[in-house]
Formats: structure tokens, C-alpha cells, sequence
């Protein structure tokens, strides 16, 4: 890396605002990526992990690099030789709600800059945490994980070695991610990241053995399976973590258990076909 740590600790306590509009249509299509047949309507919370239908970068074609995702620089570090970037983990606190037909007011800020060496090499932790206040004042504070990575060698990318997953779970649902699915969400979401629609480019590009499911949309599948199962109870909060990827080559499943015998505190996590945890997470309610 030719920044040293000294450059990194320049990018801590950067931070930005800006204002988004909550309309109808993104909440409706992310709702159909989730095969959520609810039509929402003005007035109505947005579902969790619906924010992030809302705060777009725009980016013009000339400012894209050739994963799909902005060019570096801007609001978040640039590291040299660091070319791949993931959605490592959030955690979200949902004080009220964020609501259709509001504008909402996001304020980004950067926490930390950590360098890293890992298993696959070096790595470049940002932590980001957002505030997104309404006309009633702050409804979520949300912290985002960000990994930046060396890119693949060779075309392949190798997976950690595999966890089993937890096998006592009261609440499970079975996904089947497909090509749609995932094209659907990244519309909704803006996102350009490549690994999540273009199948030789993952591939060929990036080592992977099919397409990349979202980070974010596997979160956003634990806390709709939340939803199915309380549909009558507000999320408190809600954190998760990625162990491994997931891809669109095979079933997946949700799933939930009491923690320490609570009624209102959940462990979560995603399993892939293979028994192996890709996520891991905690929901309370209140």
C-alpha cells in the first residue's frame, strides 16, 4: 500500500449530508425482489432495509470503474492496491421510522480506517456510520463495515474454509436466488457492482464460482424473515455480519432462534446448501 497509516487516520471524522425524497415506486420494487406482495402507500414506515432504495450515488458513465461501482476517491478512501470492494456487516438501530412521502436527511460519517493483513492478503476496514433523521428528528442510525481486498490472482477466489452453521432454528425459510433476483435488487438499489448481474465477469473477473447474492440483501432477507413471523412487532435493532459469500448457483436459507431462551432477542443466520454459515446476526424487538 503506498498510504501509511497517517494518510488513513486523515480520512476519520469526514462526513457528508444530503436529502432524498421516500417515494412509493422503490419501496414497491423492493418489495417484489422480496416476492412481498404488499403495495405500499404514502404515510406507510418503509420496511427495514428499505433505505436503501433511497441516497443513490449519481454517477455519470465516465465516473464508473470497470467493477460496475464508482470510480475511487470522493467521500471514501482511494487505496492503492486494493481494487475489490464488499459489504463486510451492519448494524442498524431503528429509534422510529422512516416514512413514505418524508424527506430524510443521511449523514454519512467515517469512523475508523483500519489496515489489515489477513488470510488473502492485505485489507482496508472503513467503518461508516449514518444518521437518517426525518421531520420528527432522528428515525435510524445505522453503522456500516466496509473491506477493501487485493484483487484475485489468477481468476480464482478462494473461500475461507467453511463453519457449519447452527441446526436449531424455530424460524427458517428456504431462498432461491436466481439472475432476476438479484438483477431486481441491485435496479432498486442502484447498485452497479458487477459480481451481482454479470455472470462472466464474476467469473472471469473476480474468481467466483457464480453470482455474488448482496450483503445487503441476504441482511435484508433475515429481517424479513423477522417480519413474516412478527409482523405485529417493531425491529429494535439489528446487526449482521458476512462469513462467506453466497451465490446464485444454489438454495439458501434464513433462519432464526431465541437467544439465552429471550422472547425479544434473536440470533439469525444464512446457511448455504452445504450447512455452511455465510451470515451471522442478532435482532431484538421493542
Amino acid at each position: 500500500m503506498s498510504q501509511t497509516d497517517t494518510d488513513f487516520a486523515d480520512w476519520v471524522g469526514r462526513s457528508e449530508g444530503r436529502d432524498d425524497l421516500v417515494t412509493v415506486a422503490p419501496v414497491w420494487g423492493f418489495n417484489d425482489a422480496l416476492n412481498n406482495t404488499h403495495e405500499p402507500k404514502p404515510g406507510e414506515a418503509v420496511p427495514p432495509g428499505g433505505h436503501w432504495c433511497f441516497f443513490h450515488p449519481h454517477v455519470p458513465m465516465t465516473d464508473v470503474g470497470p467493477d460496475g461501482h464508482p470510480k475511487r476517491g470522493g467521500f471514501m478512501p482511494d487505496p492503492a492496491g486494493l481494487p475489490r470492494r464488499m459489504f463486510a456487516g451492519s448494524h442498524m438501530d431503528f429509534v422510529g421510522a422512516i416514512r413514505i412521502g418524508e424527506t430524510i436527511t443521511r449523514t454519512q460519517e467515517i469512523v475508523s480506517v483500519t489496515p489489515k493483513n489477513g488470510k488473502t492478503g492485505r485489507l482496508l476496514f472503513v467503518s461508516v456510520r449514518e444518521t437518517y433523521a426525518g421531520p420528527k428528528g432522528v428515525e435510524m442510525v445505522q453503522k456500516n463495515d466496509i473491506v477493501y481486498r487485493e484483487a484475485a490472482v489468477g481468476g480464482t477466489n478462494s473461500p475461507p474454509p467453511p463453519k457449519m452453521a447452527p441446526t436449531e432454528a424455530r424460524w427458517s425459510r428456504t431462498i432461491t436466488p436466481d439472475p432476476v433476483m438479484l438483477f431486481k435488487y441491485s435496479a432498486v438499489t442502484l447498485n452497479g457492482h458487477r459480481i451481482h448481474y454479470d455472470r462472466p465477469y464474476a467469473m472471469n473477473e473476480e474468481g467466483y464460482p457464480g453470482l455474488v447474492v448482496h450483503g445487503p440483501l441476504i441482511g435484508t432477507l433475515l429481517m424479513d424473515l423477522c417480519r413474516r413471523e412478527r409482523p405485529k412487532d417493531k425491529l429494535a435493532s439489528f446487526s449482521f455480519r458476512a462469513v462467506a459469500p453466497i451465490f446464485d448457483i444454489a438454495p439458501f436459507t434464513v433462519n432464526a432462534a431465541p437467544k439465552n431462551g429471550s422472547a425479544d432477542e434473536w440470533t439469525l443466520w444464512a446457511a448455504n446448501a452445504q450447512g455452511h454459515l455465510c451470515m451471522q446476526g442478532e435482532a431484538t424487538f421493542g
